[in-house]
């Protein structure tokens, strides 16, 4: 069992690397016409569940569509000295760099928490998940891996038709943060997709945001627990206890 400690929201270099890692896929061999379908396919979602960036997302869906064109002519493009182009070259030489630049921005925040850890305090509420006692072994994780988790639910909803709605239904992040505080006081742990099945989709995708929401503020701990596709909330250690009596 893994505990993840969220990122900042990524953009789209990070979604085609977060495909590429996922799939063991060749950087320098990437079967663009998968990625580029399902590129599309998360878009799509990232924009229902009104993400930021979405600007950006949509170039390099263009991008790859692009590339994909390319690659299905029947000639192959040359340069100017008559050697084949690979019209992949100039995203994979984007990735490799990006790659490099995350990879430095890694070893500095690695650093700094090393520093950090040489003074002695009490931990905050902020750094309990970095405390080295923790039980549960921390993992980074992006968005995209709670996402695919949304994809799941919500690809399930269109295949069972879950679309009877009597009047259109709302769901407010404000309340939907306080039915996750409700159930997580009944349950200590609870899967996302157990939470949400046989829910509107409105109701999904607003709960969805919460769950990023408290998260991001520290109210909420997410777990990966090796099952694809679905992660498990609880409140953190700090916002579960009892106040006294």
């Amino acid at each position: 069992m893994y505990r993840i400690r969220l990122q900042e929201f990524e953009g789209p270099l990070d979604l085609l690397l977060f495909f590429i890692r996922r799939d063991e896929l060749d950087i320098y061999d990437i079967p663009i016409g998968d990625i580029a379908d399902e590129f599309l396919e998360y878009v799509r979602l990232l924009k229902e569940v009104d993400l930021d960036s979405s600007g950006e997302f949509l170039y390099m869906a263009s991008l790859l569509v692009n590339i994909k064109a390319r690659m299905l002519l029947p000639g192959q493009e040359r340069d100017e000295e008559g050697e084949p182009i690979d019209p992949r070259s100039e995203l994979v030489d984007h990735l490799l760099e990006y790659v490099r630049f995350k990879e430095a921005t890694e070893c500095l925040e690695s650093q700094w928490d090393k520093r950090a850890r040489q003074f002695t305090r009490g931990l905050s509420s902020a750094d309990v998940a970095l405390d080295p006692e923790s039980k549960e072994e921390l993992l980074e994780a992006t968005v995209f891996d709670l996402v695919s988790a949304l994809r799941r639910v919500l690809t399930t909803v269109e295949t069972n038709g879950y679309v009877h709605e009597v009047g259109a239904e709302s769901y407010t992040l404000e309340e939907q943060c306080e039915f996750l505080r409700a159930i997580l006081s009944i349950q200590n742990k609870s899967s996302f997709v157990s939470i949400v099945t046989g829910k509107p989709k409105a109701f999904i995708i607003t709960t969805f945001l919460a769950i990023l929401e408290m998260a991001k503020v520290g109210e909420i701990d997410i777990f990966l627990q090796g099952q694809p596709y679905d992660f498990y909330v609880a409140m953190t250690p700090v916002h579960s206890e009892k106040p006294e009596a």
